[in-house]
């Protein structure tokens, strides 16, 4: 994944990233917290260059650029003592955004002077977590400031502009609903020995798969309409008990930013504005809940993410050959680098019948999985351990990174997890099916 580029070079061009995602944004919008599960901007730049303060700079005796930061941008690790209120993170008008930014300056530059350092292989380690966990936080900085932007009456854009196929009135077509069949047997999931991997990918186990088949290609906009259409959100035989309760309580009758004050022309909210639904793009922005039901009235339901995984992983293979000669450049799919930062229609020029289109980019997909350890899951030392392993807990498991997602960030074996009603991230539905 390297291939000539160092490890502290890799960090640094990361961070350079998360600092262009930024710059779009006004100095009131990056200091904003519109719910308690998003978080400021501005926290979010300070919170990552904490994580290699606190994790890689302290562990060599470095002394950090200001105390007080260890406890304002500490998110959630305990075991390194105490921290600010996650639902008042919006309240931090101070330290202001200069110092915010001269912090991540000093932090880089101490990060710099560790190339080529004897003691690099001691905090090697966190060095590479801290870079995933950066790209994590790049994620977050597009749903959590969408979600602010969502709140605003004036709508304003992240990015002005619209997609390629927004460009136009006429809606790009939609491409054929196929399946693919899996036979019954065991499979092997889970990360493989070589590469980064978080611990909850791992370890790599056998499971038992029953037949099944999977969707060729996500759920759309237009076919949601048509679970709206038939009082999708009225009927309560389709919902978890759950899921009704939630309905009930939020009065909710179409996904997060949608306008449906004209049915017959919907309006979406985007990061680059409000713009006229497109019934060929994936459905993204529902919860579990949603995803849930929909399933249950198109007669079908989510996958398994083991079989979610089988299927992803054998695509890929398919195209491309094995892992172990597969060019780590290979992740097709709609990512933050593609600049859209909303989900593409799947193509209609596929020339394989039954091939897997989007498995990987454009949305999250929910699958019917709680987020569990794995057999033998064994979490990492110190407060490292924190990062996955707490979380096993009431959350369900997405998979294939979304539209938001660094590119390099996402792998067959990734595992994304949110609770039941999360829906301000990029979270969509492919359905499966028993044989």
């Amino acid at each position: 994944m390297s291939g000539d580029r160092t490890l502290v070079s890799r960090v640094l061009d990361t961070r350079r990233k998360t600092s262009r995602l930024s710059e779009p944004l006004s100095a009131e919008d990056l200091v904003v917290q519109s719910m308690p599960d998003a978080s400021p901007t501005k926290w979010h730049l300070a919170h990552t260059t904490w994580f290699f303060e606190r994790f890689v700079l302290k562990p060599l005796g470095i002394a950090p650029v200001d105390a007080s930061y260890d406890y304002l941008f500490n998110s959630y690790y305990e075991a390194v003592g105490k921290r600010h209120p996650r639902n008042k993170r919006g309240l931090l008008t101070r330290p202001p955004l200069e110092e915010v930014l001269a912090y991540r300056t000093a932090v880089d530059a101490r990060i710099a002077d560790l190339e080529g350092s004897s003691r690099l292989a001691e905090v090697a380690f966190a060095l590479e977590l801290g870079k995933h966990h950066e790209e994590q936080h790049q994620e977050l900085i597009l749903t959590d400031i969408k979600h602010l932007l969502g709140c605003n009456p004036l709508l304003p854009a992240y990015r002005p502009g619209r997609p390629a196929d927004h460009a136009s009135h006429a809606s790009p077509p939609t491409a054929a609903l196929g399946w693919r069949s899996f036979g019954e047997g065991v499979a092997a999931i889970g990360a493989r020995g070589e590469g980064f991997a978080f611990d909850n990918e791992r370890p790599r186990h056998k499971v038992y798969l029953a037949p099944f088949s999977m969707a060729t290609r996500l759920v759309t906009c237009g076919e949601y309409l048509a679970f709206m259409a038939d009082r999708g959100y009225e009927r309560p035989e389709l919902w978890l008990s759950e899921g009704w309760a939630w309905v009930q309580a939020t009065g909710k009758g179409a996904p997060l930013y949608w306008e449906m004050e004209n049915a017959k022309a919907p309006r979406i909210f985007t990061l680059h504005g409000e713009q006229a639904l497109v019934p060929s793009e994936p459905i993204c922005h529902v919860t579990y809940f949603e995803a849930d039901a929909y399933a249950r009235w198109a007669g079908a339901r989510l996958p398994t993410e083991a079989e979610w995984e089988v299927a992803a992983e054998q695509s890929l293979e398919a195209r491309y050959g094995p892992p172990e000669r597969r060019p780590m450049a290979i992740k097709e799919g709609n990512f933050v680098e593609d600049g859209r930062l909303h989900p593409a229609p799947a193509s209609t020029s596929s020339k394989t019948s039954g091939e897997l289109m989007q498995m990987l980019g454009d949305v999250w997909e929910w699958t019917s999985s709680a987020y569990l350890p794995y057999p033998g899951f064994a979490p990492l030392a110190g407060a490292f351990g924190e990062y996955n392993g707490k979380f096993m807990i009431n959350q369900m498991v997405l998979r294939g990174g979304s539209c938001a997602t660094p590119r390099d960030h996402v792998r067959t074996t990734y595992r994304n997890f949110f609770p039941t009603n999360a829906e301000w991230q990029f979270s969509g539905i492919r359905l499966a099916r028993d044989e």
